[in-house]
């Protein structure tokens, strides 16, 4: 299979299906949802965090070399930097409740609901990029990548959606509108394949970008929301959820190498 069509397959996967799911989760009685919510949040940050520290960031610093790391970790922290700012103007908004302070008391306007699909299309643009430069690098390296795209997705969406629905949409609007923005992830991973094929060098700051882009959605917006539950029950399903996200990235690693083993040439690697 070509490196293209893993890109589109899993700019899919990482965009229109954790749509669906998210709807789908729409479904359970909503007042379920503070239960069953932070568990989705808790696993997308180990599949977050162990896709950028044990996957990205190594591939990318053994595709720069030694004399280069240090530019690759300043690209890290600019970055992280970089999301911090796209987050101040409103444009880069992960909320996994109702109650968090941008959105004020729980009622929203139509601006507020357009600003969301307009930032949740930009992020997914974004996304579909990192999905690309994961898949020129290493097949295995675009399947975790994209599996971690998928699990932060999901909790995101259903945050979305709740906006959607409180600023006066319906629920086949909102989810229509969703749909959409999530083509953004596909439109993204087309472009950077045509765009990063013939530029290896750039590939491990694009992979950087990546890791910093992960590392900022769990440490601003998912690790805020799990403090939110203190007691210790609560601190103890986190944990349990967490490892369960890494154990995740780690088993579906090995799988993709395995398979990856059995077809040679499939993907072009960065440069050594």
């Amino acid at each position: 299979m070509s490196v293209l069509l893993w890109i589109l397959l899993f700019s899919l996967l990482g965009g229109v299906l954790s749509v669906m799911a998210a709807s789908l989760f729409l479904l359970v009685p909503e007042d379920h949802h503070p239960h069953l919510l932070p568990h989705g949040v808790s696993f997308a940050l180990g599949s977050l965090l162990s896709v950028a520290f044990l996957h990205l960031i190594p591939e990318a610093a053994h595709g720069v070399g030694v004399g280069n790391v240090e530019m690759l970790f300043a690209t890290v922290l600019a970055g992280i930097l970089g999301f911090f700012i796209l987050e101040k103007l409103l444009l880069w908004r992960h909320c996994h409740a109702g109650d968090c302070e941008t959105h004020g008391e729980g009622h929203f306007h139509q601006p507020a609901g357009t600003l969301i699909v307009i930032g949740d299309a930009i992020h997914n643009l974004v996304d579909g990029v990192l999905i690309a430069a994961a898949f020129l690098t290493d097949i295995r390296l675009g399947i975790v990548t994209s599996l971690a795209v998928a699990a932060h997705e999901i909790p995101q969406e259903v945050g979305d959606f709740a906006i959607l629905l409180q600023s006066g949409y319906g629920r086949t609007r909102a989810l229509w509108y969703n749909l959409m923005s999530s083509l953004g992830t596909v439109v993204g991973g087309v472009a950077a394949y045509f765009a990063l094929e013939r530029m290896n060098g750039v590939l491990p700051y694009v992979l950087a970008l990546a890791a910093s882009s992960f590392i900022y959605v769990a440490v601003a917006d998912l690790i805020p929301s799990l403090h939110r539950r203190t007691h210790l029950a609560a601190a103890i399903q986190q944990l349990v959820m967490i490892a369960a996200g890494i154990a995740l990235i780690v088993t579906v690693n090995h799988w993709a190498e395995d398979m990856h083993a059995g077809m040679p040439g499939t993907a072009p690697a960065i440069s050594r």
